[in-house]
């Protein structure tokens, strides 16, 4: 029995588990296409003040601004909201005998980490998308003025 619910949703993005294998390092596979999690506190975006939009790193799609991200010092970036409604997906995870929910990737199905709420934070939706870094592509805002 499956401790997750498993989404049949066809994705605008698809690849054979080769494909997937060929295009991601072996870390990046682990957690964007079998739901592993990087080690807390070790994240390339973790601590990152950058800012700009926050990319699905198997598929491109643009998932989350810099201006939700905020401090929460779980060991993962933390966002309050991705960038648009539909960009990710909700699965429920029941794993490790808890009710947690997975966020995935709605353009092609990657594992992005998973969303918990009503814990206090002082953002304006009360929710922690708490995001591995190595689901992550971060493509800086232009400065202003350049041409």
């Amino acid at each position: 029995m499956s401790d997750k619910t498993t989404s049949s949703k066809p994705y605008a993005v698809q690849r054979s588990e080769q494909e997937w294998r060929e295009a991601l390092t072996p870390a990046e596979f682990t957690v964007l296409r079998k739901a592993g999690t990087e080690p807390a506190f070790r994240g390339e975006y973790t601590d990152t003040k950058t800012q700009g939009v926050y990319s699905c790193r198997a598929c491109g799609a643009e998932l989350f601004r810099s201006d939700t991200k905020f401090e929460s010092h779980c060991g993962w970036p933390s966002f309050y909201s991705p960038l648009a409604g539909d960009a990710v997906e909700y699965i429920e995870d029941r794993a490790f005998g808890m009710k947690r929910v997975e966020v995935r990737c709605a353009s092609c199905g990657s594992h992005l980490g998973h969303v918990f709420e009503g814990e206090g934070y002082d953002t304006p939706t009360d929710q922690r998308y708490c995001i591995n870094s190595i689901s992550l592509r971060l493509q800086p805002d232009e400065p202003s003025g350049s041409a």
